[in-house]
């Protein structure tokens, strides 16, 4: 007989408690064993009932879910999914929430009435039982890594001028995750120096409107500039650009130009993604560049693989993978590492400094 998971739900609406419960409880491989309307309480429900998964809102009287979920991981750490607002402001809760410790989201449908449309009682299923099985939490706290982030040492040049610096790109750093990645990033593109002469392409598995989120939370942690990609930004270097969710990010020659941009494309996902790690891995072969860096983090599945591949075999490109103990899931990774096309592994908190040592010599 399976052992069911336990999950304890936290909101301040009956109706979604419910709702949520029934979805989890369709699943035989899961159980709801309890609900609570506040943080306060989901604390004392956590303690009693020693649930698996947490799913938790944000927005909550008494205690919001931030208040608990850092409470949460400072005493005893448990996966978390947080369901999320789409909304700007939801998205800034959500990013933050991650940073604290949360290993994913779900987003509530606009009409919450709509909840229990297959596609979302899918996602929420999947995300959990994904949640379920996660051994290495996020161990690292946003106060450590900001106490290491004043370490970086500073240069002169400033975010605003650093189109004058293009001449000098001569590298790619191409970066792949999935689950667990937005904490992870926080833990390498804050230690990359913006005086490196590369530029730093990023897919992160993510739905549309938490990209921008991400993208202006990691560039006020970091040295280097870190924005949410546009159509024909022109790469530059020190400055990183993450895929908007729901594009596929492809890196192509400019018109009449010697310089390179982004194009952006609605194109069918891939394998279910889009933006796709592959897709962006694919597109950097038909560059002139012969100095590309890929690094594969974090992550549930494949996606990357085949990519990774591709430019190892006709770029020579270096591969910097994540190894097991740091990543929150191991699939990406480990499809790379078991490949046999990894050129290093290394944990989360290493990645950065092969980064930077491997643009500088390779």
């Amino acid at each position: 007989m399976i052992k069911k998971k336990k999950i304890l739900v936290i909101d301040d609406s009956a109706f979604m408690r419910r709702v949520i419960s029934d979805i989890i409880n369709s699943d035989n491989r899961l159980i709801v064993v309890g609900t609570a309307k506040n943080g306060k309480e989901g604390l004392r429900k956590i303690k009693e009932l020693n649930p698996d998964v947490i799913t938790t809102d944000i927005e909550m009287p008494t205690m919001n879910g931030l208040e608990m979920i850092k409470i949460l991981m400072e005493t005893t750490p448990k996966p978390v999914l947080v369901i999320s607002a789409f909304t700007k402001e939801g998205a800034d809760t959500t990013i933050k929430a991650l940073e604290l410790g949360a290993v994913d989201f779900i987003t509530k449908p606009e009409n919450i009435f709509k909840i229990n449309k297959e596609e979302t009682k899918k996602q929420i299923l999947e995300k959990i039982i994904t949640a379920s099985n996660i051994r290495n939490l996020p161990h690292k706290n946003i106060k450590n890594i900001r106490k290491d982030i004043k370490n970086i040492e500073k240069n002169t040049i400033k975010k605003e001028s650093i189109k004058e610096y293009g001449k000098y790109l001569r590298k790619i750093v191409a970066i792949g995750t999935s689950t667990g990645g937005p904490r992870a990033l926080q833990e390498v593109l804050p230690y990359i120096p913006k005086t490196l002469p590369a530029s730093y392409v990023i897919v992160q598995h993510m739905p549309p409107g938490f990209t921008k989120s991400l993208s202006e939370r990691l560039n006020s942690l970091s040295d280097i500039t870190v924005k949410e990609a546009k159509d024909k930004d022109i790469l530059y270097p020190g400055v990183a650009y993450i895929a908007p969710g729901d594009y596929h990010i492809l890196i192509e020659k400019a018109n009449n130009s010697s310089d390179y941009w982004i194009r952006l494309s609605s194109s069918p996902p891939v394998a279910g993604h889009r933006p796709s790690v592959n897709v962006m891995f694919n597109s950097l072969i038909e560059t002139n560049f012969n100095d590309i860096i890929g690094v594969i983090m974090t992550g549930m599945g494949t996606d990357g693989l085949e990519g990774m591949k591709n430019l190892k075999r006709k770029k020579n490109a270096f591969i910097i993978a994540q190894e097991e103990k740091s990543c929150v899931v191991y699939g990406m990774p480990r499809a790379v590492i078991e490949a046999g096309i990894a050129d290093v592994v290394v944990p989360l908190h290493k990645i950065a400094k092969e980064i930077i040592k491997v643009v500088e010599v390779f």
